[in-house]
């Protein structure tokens, strides 16, 4: 009886139902999108129930929706939007979802819109709320609520989590050996024990020791080449000795550079054998070998009386040796601390998802 009264209140509702026009605005509300005006549904249920309004252009409209379209039937949501048709004539569209959970028929009275400084009011809808019918009879097939069933994990799920976890724990060992090799980049310092050279005297007299029993440099015909290895003996022990490039001078300059540090006795038998060296070498000169021997001793004679004494006592020395990492290293050093770290960050994130998402 009482879902027959409420049809006949449904269609009494129908032909009440009249859109409100006034001048060039239009306002009407119905449900769902082919204009039904009273609506049949279930407690609980969600509802669209939408209120359209169409006015020229150039208005100002505002849609007033309460939160609640009477004290049963809430407004879970609301959305506005506004088209524009080609003769220039814009609608307002509001799509609100409703519900309510009193099985009964209610009406719904006529929403506000404000256009200007008027107020328009939509045509009364109608709500049939119907409840959901139990068995009363059986009530004993009436089951409360099943247990939860435990799922287990396949491979497929957890597949991603264990690729995760493996390469998560390889970047930081990786993370961890770059931070290593940075803060132990420091100078790696070696220790060398320098023997010191021979003194130049020394070198010098073992040269002349060896030419004179070079017997092959005591005929005529080899005097060119005792000469050139005597006279190359001492402008070496000069060199080595006072530090000027005896080897590409001429004898007058040799002899203007021994000037500054020998008397000239010692400079005048140096000079009588870079001279018959020069006659030997450009003149074809053959001195005797008595003149011969005697060079040699001035040869000989010169070193000795002009050898550094300090020379001979000279002893191995120790160096250290400092050979440190390039700056270019150490920069690679820190990009590769900061790329490797944003990966495990990345990495991280996408495990701590996968997890939440497979345990959830």
């Amino acid at each position: 009886m009482k879902k027959i009264l409420s049809y006949i209140t449904v269609t009494i509702l129908l032909f009440m139902v009249q859109p409100v026009k006034s001048q060039n605005v239009l306002f009407n509300a119905y449900f769902d999108s082919l204009y039904v005006e009273t609506k049949e549904m279930r407690i609980g249920e969600h509802v669209k129930f939408t209120l359209e309004l169409s006015v020229d252009s150039g208005y100002n409209v505002e849609m007033l929706i309460p939160d609640a379209l009477t004290p049963d039937i809430e407004v879970l949501d609301k959305k506005t939007s506004k088209t524009t048709d080609t003769k220039g004539r814009e609608t307002y569209r509001s799509e609100c979802i409703i519900t309510s959970f009193l099985d009964t028929l209610q009406t719904i009275p006529p929403l506000i819109a404000q256009v200007n400084d008027d107020e328009y009011y939509t045509n009364p809808t109608g709500l049939l709320v119907n409840s959901v019918p139990i068995d009363t009879v059986n009530l004993k097939n009436i089951k409360g609520f099943r247990p939860v069933w435990d799922v287990e994990l396949t491979w497929n799920e957890y597949r991603d989590a264990v690729y995760l976890t493996f390469l998560l724990v390889v970047l930081l060992a990786l993370l961890t050996w770059i931070i290593v090799r940075y803060i132990n980049n420091k100078p790696i310092i070696r220790t060398v024990r320098v023997k010191p050279r021979k003194p130049s005297h020394f070198t010098a007299l073992q040269k002349m020791d060896e030419i004179k029993s070079d017997n092959t440099l005591h005929g005529e015909e080899s005097v060119k080449d005792y000469y050139t290895r005597l006279t190359d003996a001492l402008r070496e022990y000069m060199y080595n000795r006072y530090k000027f490039n005896a080897a590409d001078m001429t004898t007058s300059e040799i002899i203007e550079n021994l000037l500054r540090f020998n008397d000239r006795e010692a400079i005048k038998e140096v000079k009588e054998i870079l001279e018959v060296a020069d006659l030997v070498k450009f003149a074809k000169m053959k001195p005797s070998l008595n003149e011969n021997d005697r060079n040699m001793l001035y040869a000989i004679d010169f070193v000795n009386a002009t050898k550094d004494v300090e020379e001979e006592n000279l002893k191995p020395v120790e160096e250290k040796i400092v050979n440190e990492r390039s700056l270019v290293q150490k920069r690679w050093l820190i990009a590769s601390i900061v790329a490797v770290l944003c990966v495990l960050v990345a990495v991280a994130a996408l495990l701590i998802t996968d997890l939440g998402y497979m345990l959830g």
